[in-house]
């Protein structure tokens, strides 16, 4: 029997905002497994996007319709100073994704000795970034919103994370804020806030130069 797939539907006339309307969705959008860009200029409501959807915020009209399992990676997300990477790794990750979890997290050169708060801010990141792929169940549908992921991560980091998304692994919706660094950056499905519109622009070989001339 096929597993279920995670959803994520903006329904028409989905309005974020706080007290006043940042942006709202003219028609549906619907999302389904695989991973998804959300981008916008600073202030123009992508992390209240992540935020509405995890049920944070409430939105100002509308609705959302979620089939999954909710994560939220929020950019300032911190552990206790006191325990280093690997320690929180065993804690957070199921055992049979342990391997693999401490695999990558070497791969990108991430201290797992060194005490959570004595890590760099990108190590922290990368920290935070491994325990949100590797928690979840992946037989279970899942939907990870990741606030800026890519902040203070190397190059190299980022890549490896990267690929792994582009692999498809795992039964997981990923809605990625972030602000590419690399014009060739593929985005075949990108949410874009333009205007005070939250659209959904879908295309195989998109990437972010044909995208960014729409942010305003």
């Amino acid at each position: 029997m096929a597993l279920p797939s995670p959803k994520l539907e903006l329904c028409p006339g989905l309005t974020i905002g706080y007290r006043t309307p940042l942006a709202a969705t003219e028609s549906s959008i619907e999302l389904g497994k695989g991973t998804h860009f959300l981008l916008a200029r600073n202030g123009r409501g992508k992390t209240t996007l992540l935020r509405t959807i995890a049920r944070s915020l409430r939105p100002l009209k509308g609705k959302i319709i979620r089939e999954g399992v909710m994560q939220y990676l929020p950019e300032n997300l911190t552990f206790d100073g006191e325990l280093n990477a690997r320690t929180i790794f065993k804690a957070l990750i199921p055992g049979p994704r342990l391997a693999e979890a401490i695999e990558l997290a070497e791969s990108i050169e991430l201290d797992l000795r060194k005490n959570f708060g004595h890590l760099s801010t990108g190590n922290r990141r990368k920290t935070s970034l491994i325990v949100a792929e590797f928690s979840p169940d992946p037989q279970t549908p899942g939907i990870l919103l990741l606030d800026e992921p890519f902040s203070g991560l190397d190059a190299f980091a980022r890549e490896k994370f990267e690929q792994r998304w582009t692999q498809g692994r795992g039964n997981i919706l990923r809605l990625v804020s972030c602000h590419p660094d690399y014009d060739s950056m593929p985005m075949p499905s990108a949410l874009v806030i333009e205007s005070g519109h939250l659209r959904h622009l879908q295309q195989a070989g998109q990437t972010w130069q044909a995208l960014k001339s729409r942010l305003n």
